[in-house]
């Protein structure tokens, strides 16, 4: 029988979203499989909560900025416990793994996952980080893992694509008005929205723009999700006269009940990895419309699956709302084909046994080494 892995995941960000949910699911999944399995993390970060909320072993560390102390604090970790593998998820948690590696004689292997595609500056010190420092890349779609050899050069071997899995007998369909009825919303008329978090890039100031340009025919409106554009998103809401339509329900730790209040999931993003809201909605089996950047167009077909709009275009946007809000069948059949696209698509299993296959592989050639 194989022996358990020590993994470690660091995680700088002190937000909230898909990236952080992967993590906890990747963790927990492989700690039910056997392995141990800690996340380090600012203390203060939503995902120490959850995490410990779920069981999961969380290391605080002051790792939020590229600073001394966060250097200092992970090379003292990695001096003081033993892991196979490190898996880093953000920017900064890398660059402090990654240079406390370098200054120690035997570090484990440190493996980067990319959730989205920003870009990545051309320096040295990234063709560094991006090459010797790191054993293996993952990113969340093919897309980016195109974009990272043929754009930037890395070596294609080193790069894997694995996207995130979720649960598709958990995310299953639901009655809409009973959804609403718990959520205490509003049983009757449409309902669209959106799960993200609140970053310019999402895309919620085109959606709320959409709105008003509809007028009376406008549906009510979800954003569920927070961050830092949320105070510039509630002034556009007055602005525009939208407050008796939207609701801001803030973070939430289950979105199931909030997707199955839904008629319409939203998400017009400007650049993408692969979004986990998206891949939840369509497993609920809701209508999509959404933009086909980064890694979207892996997870959905125009017109079969999902409605496509060009990125931050209104008109485009409010044209594709107004057509599937008003054609019932249309929006049937584009849930029903996308529930199928995710049931027969990248599940939770095939993502963990592939993130174990790579750890373990990686460990054990450390260990070769290490001899």
């Amino acid at each position: 029988m194989a022996r358990h892995l020590r993994i470690l995941h660091t995680e700088a960000s002190c937000g909230w979203g898909g990236q952080e949910i992967r993590i906890l699911s990747e963790a927990s999944g492989l700690i039910a499989r056997g392995h141990e399995v800690a996340i380090a993390c600012p203390a203060h970060a939503p995902i120490a909560l959850a995490a410990l909320e779920q069981g999961i072993e969380v290391i605080a560390l002051p790792i939020e900025k590229k600073r001394l102390p966060g250097l200092f604090a992970m090379r003292a970790l990695l001096r003081r416990r033993r892991f196979d593998v490190i898996n880093t998820h953000s920017s900064t948690d890398t660059w402090l793994v990654a240079l406390s590696c370098a200054s120690l004689s035997d570090a484990p292997p440190l493996v980067r996952t990319r959730h989205i595609s920003t870009p990545i500056p051309r320096t040295r010190a990234n063709r560094w980080l991006y090459g010797r420092a790191t054993a293996r890349i993952v990113t969340t779609g093919e897309a980016m893992r195109r974009s990272l050899i043929d754009e930037y050069g890395f070596d294609g071997a080193r790069i894997e694509s694995v996207p995130t899995g979720i649960d598709t007998a958990l995310y299953s369909p639901g009655d809409p008005a009973e959804a609403r009825a718990a959520l205490g919303l509003r049983v009757d008329g449409r309902v669209i929205g959106i799960v993200a978090t609140l970053r310019k890039a999402k895309g919620h100031h085109l959606l709320l723009a959409s709105l008003a340009a509809m007028g009376d025919d406008a549906p009510d409106l979800l954003i569920v999700g927070d961050g830092p554009q949320r105070p510039m998103l509630e002034e556009q809401v007055d602005r525009l006269g939208l407050r008796a339509r939207v609701r801001f329900a803030g973070n939430q730790t289950d979105v199931l009940p909030w997707l199955r209040a839904l008629d319409v999931f939203v998400l017009p993003t400007l650049h993408e990895g692969v979004p986990q809201a998206l891949t939840q909605a369509m497993s609920v089996g809701l209508c999509c419309v959404t933009t086909p950047v980064g890694g979207i167009p892996e997870l959905a077909d125009d017109g079969e699956s999902a409605v496509f709009v060009t990125p931050d275009d209104v008109d485009a946007l409010t044209a594709a709302l107004r057509r599937v809000l008003a054609d019932d069948a249309l929006r049937a059949r584009l849930g029903r084909n996308a529930r199928a696209r995710r049931v027969a698509g990248f599940d939770r299993n095939a993502m963990l046994d592939r993130m174990e296959a790579l750890f373990r592989s990686l460990a054990q050639r450390h260990a070769v080494r290490a001899r």
